[in-house]
């Protein structure tokens, strides 16, 4: 019986081939004769229109009217062809079509299978008697595929494949669990070794747990693809054997399908908008990688602009690179794949709203770190005060400057607080005629004057780190009620420095002025105590203090 199903089958095959050959090759002189089909007056993309689908084959696709829907009109054909499939005495030889002033009607013997409608043959683009023709082929080539299907002989063949593709895809499911159960096991052994002493030689630079638990996830996720991919391709196979499930099988086929199909298309049609992408991508790089040599040059003074520091070489050099790159960002953004998209668009508006929130503070710290910059207040390596905060500038970015304390201590400032404040800059002088340090004193008036700057400069002129050109200098600054303060004055060119300089400054002048017993009356005075308030040079050394070695 077997053997007697297999021409029935090819014939089958052959006619259903021919029959698809036949509407291609009308459809394509259709089109050559008549250029176009006229359109009605709904356009055809939008006519609801119902496929007739039997045991997966698509036969045609019907229109409907408002009082009979192209639901109901596609199942009611699929019923009819149904019912005469299973007629195992009607032969398709039988089937016949009746041409009608408005519809060829396909017929099976006497019975009345499918109306079909100039209407109907809109939706393929051909002849109304064509798509009959074409539709009966069609039908025939179905009917035979149904009884061939279920025939018993097919069934328990088709059974029997089942049966052992059930049993290849046990005896492989446990084949795989096994076999990465042992890849575990080796990885275990060899892998994580290997990865412990990697991470050892590098110093611990690298984690060896991080790396093992790529490796592990890795070797997870390719036992969990193999798994999926070996249930899925026996699901799709058993399905399709049986005509029951065969639709369940083109669901799960097209699952896969589709999805790589888009991806495809999809692709294909974005190679163009691709490669001006990369070309861009190409042209961009090699402009900024010339732009970043140019301002290089110009920061090392090898190349002189006019009137522009070479310390505003780098900065501008990254005002011009942004610049350059959101331009690129701009031409690029219509030939991004998807861009045109509600989703695309919804996420660059969404992305503007939360920049255009949070950008006050940022631009506005961004354009004092330039003010800043092209003001030439401060850089690197200064020594600076701002507000309450002395130090070092270490770094100085767009938005933020790091300043070191002489507390060691790393301090973060806002380039827009720094507009707001007074930069005192002691670096800038240093190098040059040298920075002011001074001090002040008040000294009783009972003192002579004379004496008291006298005092001040000796205690300058023993100040290591004080220039002795130009020379020091005193100046009164207030008379007190009890007091005269004297202010004494010195250069320095160690803005380092200047703090330990100070330091010893008062230092000496403590040490000067109880050489001579004359008492310092700052911070206030009250009465003339009955000792004078010195400190004798036998005392200097009081413990813990220890005298310095000569």
């Amino acid at each position: 019986m077997y053997i007697r199903v297999l021409p029935s089958l090819i014939c089958r095959r052959l006619r259903f081939l021919l029959a698809i050959a036949i509407l291609l090759l009308l459809t394509a002189s259709e089109v050559a004769a008549q250029n176009s089909v006229d359109n009605t007056d709904t356009p055809l993309s939008d006519v609801k229109v119902a496929p007739v689908i039997i045991d997966g084959t698509l036969l045609m696709e019907l229109r409907g009217v408002s009082s009979y829907p192209a639901s109901e009109r596609a199942k009611a054909v699929r019923s009819r062809i149904i019912e005469t499939a299973r007629d195992d005495s009607f032969s398709v030889k039988d089937l016949t079509i009746v041409n009608k002033d408005d519809r060829s009607v396909i017929n099976a013997g006497d019975k009345q299978l499918v109306d079909l409608f100039d209407l109907d043959a809109e939706i393929e683009g051909v002849n109304r008697k064509l798509l009959a023709e074409v539709v009966k082929v069609k039908i025939g080539s179905v009917i035979d595929a149904y009884r061939l299907d279920r025939a018993p002989r097919v069934l328990l063949t088709h059974a029997a494949y089942a049966l052992g593709l059930t049993a290849v895809m046990a005896l492989l499911l446990w084949g795989i669990l096994r076999l990465f159960r042992r890849l575990d096991t080796w990885a275990g052994r060899h892998v994580k070794k290997s990865v412990q002493d990697l991470a050892s030689k590098a110093h611990h630079l690298i984690r060896a747990d991080q790396i093992w638990s790529l490796f592990a996830g890795f070797l997870g996720a390719v036992r969990v693809l193999s798994v999926a991919l070996l249930i899925y391709s026996y699901l799709n196979t058993v399905l399709g054997l049986f005509p029951w499930t065969r639709p369940a099988a083109l669901v799960l086929f097209d699952l896969v399908l589709n999805p790589l199909k888009s991806l495809w298309h999809g692709l294909i049609g974005s190679l163009p908008d691709l490669v001006f992408l990369v070309v861009l991508f190409l042209v961009l790089r090699y402009v900024l990688k010339l732009t970043q040599m140019f301002f290089t040059q110009v920061s090392k003074g090898r190349i002189k602009l006019q009137d522009f520091d070479p310390d505003w070489a780098l900065p501008t050099h990254k005002i011009v690179r942004f610049l350059m790159i959101a331009f690129s960002i701009v031409i690029a953004y219509p030939y991004i794949p998807g861009s045109d998209s509600l989703a695309f668009k919804g996420v660059s508006v969404f992305i503007g709203i939360i920049f255009s929130l949070g950008s006050s503070s940022f631009i506005s710290n961004v354009m004092g770190g330039l003010a800043m910059t092209y003001r030439g207040a401060f850089k690197e390596g200064d020594r600076i005060k701002i507000g309450d905060v002395y130090g070092r500038v270490e770094e100085v970015k767009l938005m933020t400057t790091r300043i070191h304390t002489l507390k060691n201590e790393s301090v973060v400032i806002p380039n827009s607080n720094i507009l707001n404040n007074n930069v005192i800059n002691y670096s800038v002088l240093a190098a040059g005629p040298g920075l002011v340090l001074y001090t002040t004193v008040g000294i009783g008036y009972d003192t002579p004057w004379r004496q008291v700057e006298a005092l001040l400069l000796l205690a300058a002129e023993r100040t290591p780190g004080l220039q002795k050109k130009p020379e020091p200098f005193v100046h009164q600054t207030l008379m007190g009620d009890f007091a005269v303060n004297y202010e004494i004055n010195a250069y320095c060119i160690d803005a380092a420095r200047m703090m330990a300089i100070k330091s010893d400054l008062h230092r000496n002048i403590q040490d000067v002025f109880n050489e001579h017993g004359v008492q310092i009356m700052s911070p206030a005075y009250v009465s003339d105590p009955l000792t004078a308030k010195i400190v004798p040079p036998e005392d200097w050394y009081t413990a813990p203090a220890s005298k310095p070695k000569e």
